[in-house]
């Protein structure tokens, strides 16, 4: 613990819901976030307090700054969902004990992870394998842990195709990687050209502009040579809507986002009642508290192995010191998505 019991943060100065809906990559942050100086936080019975050493800048996290996640913010806490770092302390507990001295992948509760500290439930902290980068340990919960909970969703479905928005993005790299391996067939939809042939070296079988003149007729002629069963939207706009529009029967639609900060137009009711399709979301703070541990232990130890063999790999653009964040994030984040950037202390 730091001997002066304090500690640097990124301090939300916000509480509760945005009254409207900003841009989901704001053009200045220290309307929502403050660098400070605060006191180091300590741990209730079950929870540990984490020296941070490493926490990616999530679409989760920015949604949340500027209150439009799913969750009220609480000014005065520290921002950042996850993390990575070496558990120092712990309120009690005999999972908690456990952890001491532990270097740990966390998901952080009370006080989060754009800190020197953070505190999180001991459930939510994961042991890491020395041959996982801090970079991996990092970023292994919402990205790697959804990319699994949705393969295996897919998985379970029985089809060997599925689609993907904002396929670019981290979350689906990994999933186009895992899904390729096990001989299922990613239909990835982007926005930029530049996207495409990287995605398709990954496994992607079609990988479609969205902005391209020819979209629409490209996807007809996809989901038709597919037939896929699952849309993984994490946009929730007009294109989602139009995607799932044009799936077969039995579709379903999960929704696991909302980046494009745009009302998605409902299918007809008719398709629902009639061709047995569904809308429905995913949530993984939902997922990790339904499942029990023997299945996050098993997710764990094949999350880790996907990292450790190389499978895997948390793409990282840039490392900001958290002093340096508000003036440099902004830029960074407003750039085309390649990778994560990384807030150390």
């Amino acid at each position: 613990m730091a001997e002066s019991g304090t500690m640097s943060a990124l301090i939300q100065t916000e509480s509760g819901f945005a009254a409207a809906l900003p841009p989901s990559i704001p053009e200045r942050l220290d309307p929502y976030l403050s660098f400070q100086t605060i006191s180091t936080p300590t741990a209730g019975r079950g929870h540990v307090v984490v020296r941070v050493t490493m926490a990616p800048v999530n679409p989760s996290d920015l949604a949340f700054v500027i209150g439009a996640y799913g969750r009220p913010r609480e000014a005065g806490v520290p921002a950042g969902f996850e993390g990575v770092g070496e558990v120092v302390a712990s309120g009690g507990g005999a999972l908690a004990n456990r952890l001491v001295g532990k270097r740990v992948s966390f998901y952080a509760g009370a006080s989060g992870s754009w800190a020197e500290y953070a505190v999180a439930d001991a459930k939510a902290c994961i042991p890491l394998r020395s041959d996982v980068r801090d970079e991996d340990g990092a970023a292994l919960l919402v990205n790697p842990f959804s990319a699994w909970a949705m393969f295996d969703l897919v998985r379970r479905e029985g089809a060997k195709a599925f689609v993907m928005t904002a396929a670019a993005s981290q979350l689906c790299k990994l999933l186009t990687v895992l899904a390729a391996s096990h001989g299922l067939r990613p239909i990835s939809l982007v926005r930029r050209d530049e996207h495409i042939e990287p995605l398709r070296a990954m496994g992607a079988v079609h990988v479609l502009n969205t902005e391209a003149p020819d979209f629409t007729e490209s996807l007809v002629e996809a989901i038709r040579e597919e037939r896929p069963r699952v849309l993984l939207d994490s946009l929730s706009g007009p294109t989602a809507g139009a995607v799932f529009a044009a799936m077969g029967r039995r579709s379903r639609w999960v929704v696991y986002g909302g980046l494009a900060l745009e009302p998605a137009r409902l299918p007809d009711p008719g398709e629902l009642i009639f061709r047995g399709k569904r809308v429905e979301g995913f949530w993984l703070t939902s997922w990790i508290g339904e499942a029990s541990i023997v299945r996050l232990a098993r997710a764990s130890r094949r999350v880790q192995g996907l990292f450790a063999d190389g499978t895997w790999h948390t793409d990282v653009v840039a490392t900001v010191r958290l002093a340096d964040a508000l003036d440099q994030l902004p830029t960074l984040l407003a750039r085309a998505n390649h990778g994560k950037v990384m807030l150390t202390p």
